[in-house]
């Protein structure tokens, strides 16, 4: 089916309205998710049954999947598929153990020792949606992480029963998985019910009632972000047209909220990409969703230098960001995961490369990273003083307490003083 999509290419100075779009959306829905929420605080399990039936068709007795269905989906996938995720399984685990924190004392003076140690979350949710397309990568990304940093009790929660989600959870080794949606699974994770443990930290992406649902419990449990739509960015002066084209509808392909981005100073390469935006499209299975998305939320943007084409792509702190040139990588600030040279599709990195594919979107990324192994860590300062350490440093403790008007701080340090 042909499709009349033609992507805007636009001046720098004229994209910046596709860079500041607000969720008013997630505004509209925070009073009817405040109700959900309510409900599970107040009444548990019953509500949690009650919206899921209401909302996802739920007509199983128990929210609990028996370990047998995720054996058995395991078994029942193809060979190809199995190890296609225990491959993907490995490089996302050998990346989270190279991200875990290092454990140490050391003595900063004699007698005066500082150290951390790092302990993880007790209970995890990992959210995985039940959407338009089943997402076991999802599973892999939020769960092996966990596991890497001890998480002793994974859940993973998700609307619908799905084979390849559920052979996916096998794989990681996730006991526990919930069949709960929506806003009432983040409120059965926050507060706890007669099935579901209160976790320490709900990560993973959602629909927008689970982001609004997330946002609002945010400091009762702990979230990995308030997720927008999904982004990619690229930084490209003289790349392969064709490519640069398929991994912007790889994007665009996620949602028709979805935005697709190429920042370059090359009218010539930005007409070559848009001419192959157009033919893809003709042949591409997901053209309806991929058209709406370059239509309204995609762009070319000329820029006059690849000095701009950096600054803004820093202001934009794009969810991906592809660069084709590695030694743009010292001058990039902000990003949720970069992605350098032609061979590195952010698809890779949505499945198989190792570091993780839950990113901030929607300008987060000038704030924080990707989900990773820290993520489900705590790490706890440790400090050990012998009587000379004190002495050397107590005096000015002391005086410094004093200036803040705390005197019981500066006589528990003086009382061992003067002893």
């Amino acid at each position: 089916m042909r499709t009349k999509t033609k992507i805007r290419i636009l001046r720098a100075e004229a994209a910046a309205p596709l860079f500041s779009k607000k969720n008013d959306r997630l505004k509209e829905v925070k009073e009817t998710v405040k109700r959900i929420l309510e409900a599970v605080e107040a009444r548990g399990d019953q509500a949690v049954r009650e919206f899921a039936r209401e909302f996802d068709g739920f007509d199983r007795p128990s929210f609990l999947v028996d370990k047998e269905e995720l054996i058995q989906a395991e078994q029942s996938i193809s060979q190809e598929l199995r190890s296609a995720l225990q491959s993907a399984a490995t490089n996302i685990r050998s990346f989270a153990k190279l991200q875990m924190p290092p454990e140490f004392m050391t003595e900063l003076a004699p007698g005066h020792r500082v150290g951390q140690i790092v302990r993880p979350i007790e209970t995890v949710a990992a959210y995985i949606p039940g959407g338009r397309y089943p997402l076991p990568s999802t599973v892999l990304m939020t769960c092996i992480p966990a596991f890497v940093a001890g998480v002793s009790n994974v859940w993973v929660t998700t609307p619908k029963p799905n084979e390849v989600v559920f052979a996916a959870a096998q794989i990681t080794g996730a006991p526990n998985v919930a069949l709960i949606g929506g806003a009432h699974a983040i409120a059965a994770f926050a507060f706890g019910t007669e099935t579901i443990p209160k976790a320490g930290r709900i990560v993973g992406p959602g629909n927008i009632y689970v982001t609004a649902a997330k946002q609002i419990l945010a400091g009762q449990v702990g979230i990995d972000f308030v997720a927008g739509p999904t982004e990619v960015l690229i930084l490209s002066n003289d790349g392969n047209p064709a490519w640069i084209a398929s991994d912007m509808l790889a994007q665009a392909e996620h949602d028709t909220d979805a935005c697709a981005f190429l920042f370059t100073t090359s009218r010539a390469l930005a007409e070559s990409v848009a001419a192959e935006i157009a033919l893809q499209l003709e042949t591409l299975p997901t053209a309806t969703v991929a058209a709406t998305a370059i239509d309204s939320n995609s762009a070319i943007v000329i820029c006059e230098s690849t000095d701009q084409a950096v600054d803004l792509a820093n202001q934009v702190a794009a969810e991906h960001l592809c660069i084709h040139d590695s030694s743009l990588l010292p001058r990039i600030q902000n990003a949720g995961s970069v992605f350098i040279g032609p061979y590195s599709p952010e698809a890779a990195g949505d499945y198989v490369s190792g570091p993780n594919h839950v990113l901030p979107t929607a300008g987060r990324a000038c704030l924080s990273g990707g989900l990773s192994v820290l993520d489900f860590l705590k790490v706890i300062t440790v400090q050990e003083l012998s009587q000379d350490a004190l002495g050397k440093v107590g005096r000015e403790g002391a005086i410094l307490a004093r200036a803040e008007g705390l005197e019981g701080h500066a006589r528990s340090i003086e009382v061992r003083l003067d002893a």
